[in-house]
């Protein structure tokens, strides 16, 4: 539950953040309203670099970036160059495979392109930056750091964590190197404070334990008042994580994951959250929200509809927002096949002398195995060109493209693949 201060906040930036679903915790909400209402203020949120792109599961906090932006404040999107040697233990059973620099160097490219799709950048006082945390982490000495930032933080209070926890109860091992990450965490605020001015943390509610540590390190160390605010665990309406669909990580980036697949991700949005996804990932006024999540049963199906294009829009631009209704609406409402449908490009020779038809759902991302391939075949849930396979060793050909050498594999009515020949 959210305190009153929150509840009765003035600041532009909190009272939208409040209406719009955004808050889940925030020390101190009074004193960082006032400080709101004053003047532009500097805040930030972290990503590691452990992947090249982010996922649907991020997107609540980039949106509350984008958000704090447009309410006049100053955000710092904060790349773990550093960070991500380490690995956040928050919340998971094992550690995190150790990435090279050079997979690092790689997958934070690849990050960048997402935000400036969100986010203004810039050297104006509301203009975004994006800083990377190895800029000074790469610099510490291990001596100084263990004196100087180490005697601040308590292991008993430390091995009471949430995200600590976890691992200990479920008998996980927790590595040294990984019992690091809340210190360094910790740091990066205090860093980015006497850099940048940096005086408030964003970050989802598992990570609430480090945030409230960077604070305290800030009035220990700096003797500044730091400020954190968290997000709500992002899940659906019948309890799954966000960021995942049945082909995997939904992906912000087009190169990982196509405007028309991001475009359906959100139209199979459950009914009981269009609501409150309207809210979060897209920009449209309150009052026109409110109205479409009033509506039902068959009628909530053009509220997804906007959902999806809002959405869509936000993070690929207009236009391929469009397309992909167009696509969407060419592959189910008319019974055609869409321009805007994944693709994948498959050796002539190979589909000369045919190739089953499980490997190929399996090289479309229609499935996630040999095994999956199979068993939705079996179960008659896979189809070519809208006809259902009966065999999961059946042959795809080039005798199965159409004029335009196509082919089209569906892994059920929602989930289709582009198949041409090279």
């Amino acid at each position: 539950m959210l305190d009153e201060a929150v509840m009765s906040a003035k600041s532009p930036f909190l009272v939208a953040a409040q209406e719009r679903g955004f808050i889940q915790q925030c020390t101190d909400e009074a004193a960082l309203d006032a400080l709101l209402l004053a003047g532009p203020v500097t805040a930030y949120l972290g990503y590691d670099c452990t992947a090249d792109s982010l996922h649907v599961g991020h997107l609540v906090g980039i949106m509350l970036l984008r958000l704090y932006q447009q309410s006049g404040h100053k955000p710092i999107a904060l790349m773990g160059g550093g960070t991500t040697r380490i690995g956040d233990p928050s919340f998971r059973d094992e550690a995190r495979p150790l990435l090279s620099d050079e997979q690092i160097a790689q997958n934070m490219a690849g990050i960048r392109q997402t935000f400036t799709k969100f986010l203004a950048f810039g050297d104006g006082p509301s203009d975004a930056i994006m800083v990377n945390n190895a800029d000074w982490l790469d610099e510490l000495k291990y001596i100084p750091l263990l004196r100087d930032i180490g005697r601040h933080f308590s292991v008993n209070r430390m091995l009471t964590q949430d995200s600590v926890k976890l691992r200990l109860d479920r008998e996980q091992p927790l590595t040294f190197l990984e019992f690091n990450y809340p210190i360094l965490q910790a740091y990066d605020f205090v860093e980015l404070n006497r850099r940048f001015g940096c005086v408030l943390q964003l970050g989802g509610s598992d990570q609430w334990g480090n945030i409230v540590a960077g604070v305290e390190l800030g009035r220990r160390v700096v003797g500044k008042t730091l400020f954190g605010l968290t997000t709500p665990l992002m899940t659906t309406a019948s309890g799954a994580k966000m960021g995942k669909s049945l082909g995997g990580a939904v992906w912000l980036n087009a190169d990982r994951l196509s405007p028309y697949e991001y475009w359906q991700y959100w139209r199979n949005t459950e009914d009981d959250d269009v609501g409150r996804f309207l809210r979060l990932f897209t920009e449209l006024p309150l009052d026109e929200i409110a109205q479409l999540e009033k509506l039902r049963d068959s009628e909530i199906n053009e509220a997804k509809k906007i959902l999806a294009t809002e959405a869509t829009a936000l993070c690929h631009d207009r236009a391929a927002a469009a397309e992909a209704a167009k696509t969407a609406e060419a592959v189910f409402g008319e019974g055609g096949i869409g321009e805007s449908l994944p693709q994948l490009a498959v050796e002539r020779d190979a589909l000369a002398r045919g190739v089953p038809a499980f490997e190929l759902f399996v090289r479309a991302g229609l499935a996630t195995s040999n095994g999956e391939a199979r068993r939705l075949i079996k179960g008659g849930g896979a189809r070519l060109n809208d006809a259902v396979i009966a065999s999961e060793t059946q042959p795809v050909s080039l005798g199965d493209l159409d004029a335009a050498g196509q082919a089209k594999l569906s892994a059920g009515r929602k989930r289709h693949v582009m198949v041409r020949a090279l």
